[in-house]
C-alpha cells in the first residue's frame, strides 16, 4: 500500500534533491510553467491539471519546501507563484508582476 502524506505548513527538512526522481511531474514540465501569452482561462485549466497531479504526489511536502525556499517560478507542489507569495514566501518577480512590467 502506498504511503499517505499529509500536507504540512511546516517546511520539510532539507533534502539532497533525489526526491525529484519520485515526483509525479517528472517529464511534464509544460504543465507547470506557462507558455508565452497564456490566457487566464487557459492558465486556470493548466494549473487545475497540475494541482491534481501534485495532490497525489508522494513528494509534495519536499517539493513545496524546495519551491518556497528557492523562490521558484512556476507551479510547484500545488502552489502558483501568487499562492507562495500570499503564504508569505518571497517570490522575486511573480508572473503577474513580470507580465505587467513587460507590457509597457
Amino acid at each position: 500500500m502506498a504511503a499517505v502524506h499529509t500536507l504540512s505548513l511546516v517546511p520539510a527538512p532539507a533534502t539532497d534533491g533525489n526526491w525529484m526522481d519520485d515526483a509525479n511531474c517528472k517529464g511534464n514540465t509544460a504543465l507547470f510553467f506557462p507558455p508565452k501569452a497564456e490566457r487566464p482561462q487557459a492558465r486556470e485549466r493548466r494549473e487545475a491539471k497540475a494541482r491534481r497531479l501534485c495532490m497525489s504526489c508522494t513528494v509534495l511536502v519536499e517539493c513545496r519546501s524546495f519551491a518556497r525556499d528557492n523562490h521558484e517560478y512556476g507551479f510547484w507542489a500545488g502552489e502558483s507563484e501568487e499562492d507562495r507569495h500570499l503564504a508569505g514566501y518571497t517570490v522575486s518577480a511573480p508572473i503577474g508582476v513580470r507580465a505587467r512590467s513587460n507590457a509597457g
